[in-house]
C-alpha cells in the first residue's frame, strides 16, 4: 500500500488518507473486513463484501453482498442481521443484505464496488408478511417512517431499525409525530 503521508517542500508531514478499509458512521469507526468476516462466518454464507451505502446524503448505512453457500439459499435480512448482532456491536451491524451469485471483480481481481448496486428496499425488511396501517394513527406514522427513512411502503410488522433507522433518524421521526 502507498504511504499514510508525504513531506511537503517546507518540511512539513502531510496526511495522505486511509490504507485500510475502516469507515466512519455516525461516529463510530468501523472496520469493514471485521464485519465482513462475521458475516461471511454463517454457515449459509459462502462470501461476503461489506460497503457503506448512502440513500441520502449524511444517511451512511452499512450494507453486506453475499454469495450463498452451494446448495443453500440466503437466509433473510432479519437472520442474517441477528446472527451478526450476537457477535457485534449494533452500529456494525448491516442495515442490508443482498443476494448475489459472485461478488464482481474488476480486471485486477480485487473486488468492484462500483459494480454493486445500491441495495433494495426489500434487502432491508423484516420477515413479516406486509400488513397496511389501518387506523389513522398508523397512517400517520407509516408515512413519517416513510418519509424520514426514504422507503416506500411501510406496514405495521416493519421495524424502524431493520429498515435503516438508527438514534438520529429516530429523533426526526419523533420531531414530526410531535408536531
Amino acid at each position: 500500500p502507498p504511504p499514510p503521508g508525504r513531506r511537503t517542500a517546507d518540511g512539513e508531514l502531510e496526511f495522505a488518507g486511509r490504507a485500510d478499509a475502516q469507515v466512519k458512521i455516525r461516529g463510530y469507526r468501523i472496520e469493514l473486513g471485521e464485519v465482513q468476516a462475521v458475516v461471511s462466518g454463517h454457515p449459509a454464507v459462502r462470501d461476503a463484501v461489506v460497503t457503506v451505502h448512502e440513500p441520502t446524503p449524511g444517511d451512511k448505512r452499512l450494507v453486506a453482498y453475499c454469495v450463498p453457500a452451494a446448495g443453500q439459499e440466503l437466509p433473510s435480512a432479519s437472520v442474517l442481521a441477528d446472527d451478526c448482532a450476537r457477535r457485534l456491536p449494533e452500529y456494525m451491524v448491516p442495515s442490508g443484505f443482498v443476494a448475489l451469485e459472485s461478488i464482481p471483480l474488476n480486471a485486477n481481481g480485487k473486488v468492484d464496488r462500483r459494480a454493486l448496486a445500491a441495495p433494495d428496499r426489500s434487502s432491508m425488511r423484516s420477515d413479516d408478511a406486509y400488513v397496511a396501517p389501518r387506523t389513522g394513527t398508523e397512517r400517520l406514522l407509516a408515512k413519517i417512517w416513510s418519509e424520514v427513512l426514504g422507503v416506500d411502503q411501510i406496514g405495521v410488522h416493519d421495524r424502524f431499525f431493520d429498515l435503516g433507522g438508527h438514534s438520529i433518524l429516530m429523533i426526526q421521526v419523533l420531531a414530526a409525530a410531535r408536531r
